[in-house]
């Protein structure tokens, strides 16, 4: 590594210790150590039961629903939305819904939700839930609304209409060393349950989920046949 690449990681570590703390740098950095010799994460497993009142109403002009299969196929055509043909196909035959906000016709941010297992990445691992909750992936906010709370509101709209339906509320995960999202996440609402690890060495995955995943039934399992660690 050139000095120039050693001034960049060491400003990164500094950079991370100053926003997350001296802990959440130490963290940052033991992941990528590992990472060139084993593909190593953690995933810190997040629920909202609570409808905060605050998030309720999208401000003007924007609109929300969930959206239907041939709007969202209209959507995935722009590259800006980032909602591939594969990957819609896949969501929308498994029956998950999109909850979007719009600025007129303008997709300004959306969420998914599932009630079914889903594939996280790598691709060969599949999520699985409790059936008392629904599963909330792939939030994303175009960078022209970002700081209006739009992903929090339609998260929020959301969880009002699943409770409505009798569900105890949302699950989802946030990669511990992603600090920004967790933050954001939390102030939202949501609270951390319980951590995932997941460890991918010569081929195979290998996943350990910790306790506090067994209330909400959350665990990682393989398309084929995974390890596990020892408990």
């Amino acid at each position: 590594m050139g000095a120039a690449s050693l001034r960049q990681s060491f400003e990164k570590i500094r950079l991370t210790a100053r926003r997350h703390g001296p802990l959440g740098a130490l963290h940052d950095l033991a992941l990528k150590a590992v990472n060139p010799i084993a593909r190593f994460k953690i995933l810190r497993g997040v629920w909202i039961g609570r409808v905060d009142p605050e998030f309720l109403s999208p401000p003007e002009p924007f609109t929300s629903m969930f959206l239907t299969g041939e709007r969202l196929r209209r959507f995935g055509t722009d590259p800006a939305n980032n909602m591939r043909e594969s990957f819609l196909e896949e969501a929308l035959a498994k029956g998950d819904e999109c909850y979007g906000i719009l600025d007129g016709t303008t997709l300004a941010s959306y969420g998914w939700y599932s009630t079914t297992p889903s594939r996280i990445e790598p691709p060969d691992l599949i999520l699985k839930f409790s059936r008392d909750y629904v599963y909330m992936y792939k939030g994303l906010t175009h960078p022209a609304y970002r700081g209006q709370r739009l992903h929090a509101i339609g998260m929020t709209l959301a969880l009002r209409h699943f409770l409505a339906k009798g569900f105890k509320g949302l699950v989802s995960y946030v990669e511990s060393n992603n600090f920004d999202s967790l933050k954001s996440t939390l102030r939202m609402g949501y609270a951390v349950f319980g951590s995932i690890y997941v460890m991918t060495l010569f081929g195979r995955t290998f996943t350990r989920a910790s306790g506090g995943c067994e209330r909400f039934g959350v665990s990682l399992e393989g398309e084929r046949r995974m390890g596990a660690f020892a408990r």
